[in-house]
């Protein structure tokens, strides 16, 4: 299904307005839920499927598994996919393709105890757009700003957010 700038705008504008005058129905719960699998894995519902995550095989996992540290740069990538796209539509961005690639240096050093001095994560993540367009630089330059203002996960990574553990 191909959307508009005014379909965008009518399915957006109901809910803005809702947002503006009631700022709690804004206020949205996500949730993700994973339990232990056999061997080194988890499960875990994606809302469309389940997916089952194990060890990356840089730190043991035989592959057969997805890897939460790729999970990650895909939620990345799909984000600021969907984001572009959104954004294009709503600004009458002529898009006439668009591939978002991501990658993340991770060293398993630090995953796997080897050396203390290593973090454990990704020490950098790079996202590139490849944007077929015959629109000029400075539309293009106004698209990616756009794309990370309102990317979800691209503001979560680069923000510094609070994560809360419990046990019960």
């Amino acid at each position: 299904m191909v959307m508009d700038a005014l379909e965008l705008r009518n399915r957006q504008e109901p809910l803005k307005e809702k947002y503006r005058t009631s700022p709690d129905a804004a206020m949205i719960i996500l949730k993700a839920t994973s339990r232990i699998g056999a061997g080194i894995t988890c499960k875990i519902e994606t809302g469309k499927m389940m997916a089952e995550a194990g060890l990356h095989p840089a730190t043991g996992g035989d592959g057969l598994t997805v890897c939460s540290g790729d999970m990650l740069l895909e939620a990345l990538a799909a984000c600021a996919g969907v984001t572009l796209k959104a954004v294009a539509t709503s600004i009458g961005f002529n898009l006439r393709d668009a591939h978002v690639q991501v990658e993340g240096d991770l060293d398993f050093r630090g995953t796997l105890s080897v050396d203390r001095n290593v973090a454990v994560g990704f020490k950098e993540i790079r996202l590139h757009f490849q944007i077929d367009t015959d629109e000029p630089r400075e539309r293009i330059e106004t698209l990616i700003k756009l794309t990370e203002r309102y990317c979800v996960v691209y503001q979560t990574l680069i923000n510094a957010n609070a994560v809360h553990v419990s046990i019960n």
